[in-house]
């Protein structure tokens, strides 16, 4: 019975492909163990929302997700480019690029650590002995909680996306366990930071001698990967300091209590962006063993009828926002609004992912290069302008327009030489 039903889902797959142009036994076999990655991760983050929003103040719920802003940004150092490299190089073969590149992002990782001890200083100069605080223990961590999450690399780009699912799945649930557990019994931002930053880098180092060992690796190495993933990092110096800019903001110029109304609003849309970026993860290995020629014929339809799905979901969810802010978020009813107006990003995020993954599973340096120092230049000068005259609102108007320009940027750009 059971391979019956299992013959007929794949007959279903396989006629579905005449009208997505897409490969949907391969997505439905990857796509699966990632969504039930990225469900469970979108569950575990819902949940620790609701515990933050009504266990902790909401000063202290800013206070938070700055110093979590500021760690992604002293993560810079550690390559983060260099996952998007290891991805393509696995999928191609070259195995052995791995343990070099995971030496090479705790390397470079140093110098944030370096810097999250420069913040410290210059807080505690400041007076500010709770970020002084805070940054010391962040920057014991800086150099390698970011670098050994360098196993999903490999595991995506051996198209292992069970495996990555499940790994996913168990460290969400244990880090968001610890972290609820934390809040409940104190209310302590240094405790709550190390409590983040300890769980995670655990349980990474865990899966990562993990994947090691069940994985014998090749000692085929690309020249190029290193390289590659150094470019791909510069690149993304801009991007990722553009993408945090608009929390530091709001809490250097509006406070900690206006960053956790608009963390709270964002935090459901990123989930669901969360799900749909699941789809570099998909694309990436799939369009770097694809021609040129196939992409650039079948990459068009994707995008139109993936920005349908996202409309809908966009106008389902502006619907259902304000009765679940009501059930779930009573003391952050002021976000509804900005939730609202945030959801609008889904429509244009999945052909933003569908185009970086073609550019990137080319190789398109040029491009690339291009796309990420005009694109966060764009929502700096948005951002900075925006606040000033409309506080949240600005903030989101501000992400909105970038990425509108993004997918008009990308549009333009061709695949071919």
């Amino acid at each position: 019975m059971i391979e019956k039903i299992k013959i007929a889902i794949y007959k279903l797959l396989k006629k579905s492909e005449k009208w997505t142009k897409t490969d949907m036994v391969y997505l439905a076999e990857g796509g699966f163990w990632l969504t039930l990655g990225q469900g469970v991760s979108s569950v575990s983050a819902f949940l620790l929302a609701i515990a933050f929003a009504n266990l902790l103040p909401k000063e202290t719920y800013g206070t938070y997700k700055y110093i979590m802003s500021i760690v992604s940004l002293l993560a810079i150092p550690t390559l983060t480019g260099m996952n998007t490299a290891i991805i393509q190089a696995v999928a191609r073969g070259y195995e052995g690029s791995l343990i070099s590149a995971l030496k090479t992002k705790i390397k470079w990782g140093l110098l944030g650590g370096l810097l999250g001890l420069s913040l410290a200083l210059y807080y505690y100069l400041q007076n500010n002995d709770t970020l002084a605080i805070a940054f010391l223990i962040v920057s014991v961590f800086i150099p390698f909680m970011d670098s050994i999450l360098i196993y999903e690399s490999y595991l995506n780009g051996k198209k292992n996306f069970k495996t990555l699912g499940r790994y996913t799945v168990f460290i969400r649930i244990i880090s968001a366990i610890t972290m609820v557990v934390t809040i409940f019994f104190t209310k302590n931002i240094y405790l709550i930071v190390s409590s983040y930053l300890l769980s995670n880098t655990l349980l990474r180092l865990i899966l990562l001698k993990i994947t090691l060992s069940k994985n014998k690796l090749n000692e085929k190495k690309d020249p190029n990967t290193i390289s590659y993933g150094k470019h791909l990092s510069l690149m993304s110096i801009l991007n990722i300091f553009s993408i945090y800019l608009d929390k530091l903001l709001i809490f250097h110029y509006l406070g900690a209590s206006e960053l956790a109304i608009y963390s709270i609003a964002i935090a459901p849309v990123e989930q669901m962006k969360g799900l749909i970026k699941n789809i570099n993860a998909l694309a990436l290995p799939k369009f770097s063993a694809t021609s040129t020629e196939n992409l650039k014929t079948n990459l068009k339809p994707k995008i139109l009828k993936m920005t349908l799905i996202l409309a809908i979901m966009s106008f389902c969810y502006i619907l259902i926002a304000p009765f679940a802010y009501r059930v779930f978020f009573p003391q952050y009813l002021e976000s509804i609004f900005y939730s609202q107006l945030f959801s609008l990003s889904l429509v244009l995020i999945g052909p933003i992912m569908l185009l970086i993954s073609a550019f990137q599973a080319k190789e398109k340096k040029m491009t690339l290069y291009q796309y990420n120092i005009i694109k966060p230049i764009i929502r700096i000068i948005l951002l900075f302008v925006l606040i000033n005259y409309f506080g949240i609102t600005g903030i989101i108007f501000a992400i909105l327009l970038s990425y509108v320009f993004e997918l008009i940027f990308l549009s333009n750009k061709k695949i071919s030489k």
